[in-house]
């Protein structure tokens, strides 16, 4: 039984490394303000699949009762972090496109609007 829960949390965190990876090379490689956001996103979501992940299959052969909820609630936080954090974005790139009609990041090269 341990060989497959083993196994299925490696595959969890394998994804979540993929993910995590996909989501830092949309931040690196792209130029448009909308999609570094949702690569921000992304990892974001990834590191949710981390928590549940080592919710689900705890490192403790006998966890205590109850622990598997610090994985859902740290995933929860992070998941209206993500949210806030998504609204504010989208905030501050609406406001710069109304006053550059751009949403490409090089051109943020100063705090002025």
């Amino acid at each position: 039984m341990d060989f497959f829960h083993a196994h299925q949390a490696q595959h969890y965190l394998v994804l979540a490394a993929l993910l995590f990876a996909l989501g830092a090379a949309g931040v690196v490689l792209r130029r448009n303000a909308i999609i570094v956001l949702m690569s921000i996103e992304l990892m974001l979501n990834a590191v949710n699949l981390t928590f549940l992940a080592f919710s689900r299959f705890p490192l403790v052969p006998n966890p205590p009762m109850g622990s598997f909820l610090s994985g859902h609630a740290a995933a929860f936080f992070v998941i209206a972090t993500a949210a806030a954090e998504a609204a504010v974005g989208l905030a501050i790139i609406i406001a710069v496109f109304r006053s550059r009609t751009s949403v490409n990041v090089d051109e943020f090269d100063t705090l002025k609007l």
